[in-house]
């Protein structure tokens, strides 16, 4: 059979291989999953505007944070409403200076992750989080940036470990719209990479003490 011509990689398939290694390296381990069963706690600079008629229905304006466990929520405005089966649900959205952020302890040690959106959805029954409009996602191991991802909107599943990203949205921080994803490896992976290459290094080479010989 004669030979054939092999065919470039589609960057459609490329970016799906990456974005499934990612999710299978990076997503299990990014959220503490325990927080949604935490207190939730808010408080703004400016004013709180609170409906208790049946289910809670609450809007914080100005500098608000939103916190429950080790999850952080930071925007210019957030608003919160109970579900029927307890959990919140709400939004937060940033201002033009100042997008709405994210953080969040991870559940393996010395790890958290954060983001940053024009807005950020949340939903306590779902455990998801959808960064939505000039969207980033990072990890930081030990303080410093391990892993990022960018695109026009992330949505991100704490239970299932799973995420999706769109793109072709251009912005001043992405002109080209495309989508970005930078990966770190661990430090012990980091390690035995650099172990197995120095072992197979050729021997270094060394003048010659005489002149003689062939």
């Amino acid at each position: 059979m004669p030979n054939m011509p092999r065919r470039r990689p589609s960057p459609y398939r490329l970016l799906a291989a990456t974005a499934i290694a990612w999710a299978l390296t990076v997503a299990p381990a990014w959220a503490e999953k325990a927080d949604r069963a935490q207190k939730l706690a808010i408080e703004a600079d400016q004013k709180a505007d609170i409906d208790m008629q049946g289910q809670l229905v609450a809007v914080w304006t100005g500098n608000a944070v939103l916190s429950q466990g080790s999850l952080q929520l930071r925007a210019e405005r957030i608003e919160i409403h109970e579900q029927p089966d307890g959990y919140y649900a709400g939004s937060a959205v940033g201002s033009a200076a100042k997008p709405a952020t994210w953080r969040q302890r991870s559940d393996r040690a010395g790890e958290s992750v954060e983001g940053q959106a024009d807005r950020i959805e949340f939903d306590g029954h779902s455990n998801t989080l959808k960064l939505l409009g000039n969207a980033s996602a990072r990890r930081l191991r030990d303080g410093q940036v391990a892993d990022e991802i960018t695109g026009a909107t992330i949505v991100w599943d704490n239970l299932t470990g799973v995420f999706k990203v769109d793109g072709g949205v251009k912005s001043t921080s992405n002109p080209s719209g495309r989508l970005r994803m930078v990966l770190t490896p661990r430090p012990e992976a980091a390690a035995a990479g650099a172990s197995s290459g120095a072992a197979s290094a050729p021997p270094a080479l060394t003048p010659s003490r005489s002149l003689g010989g062939p």
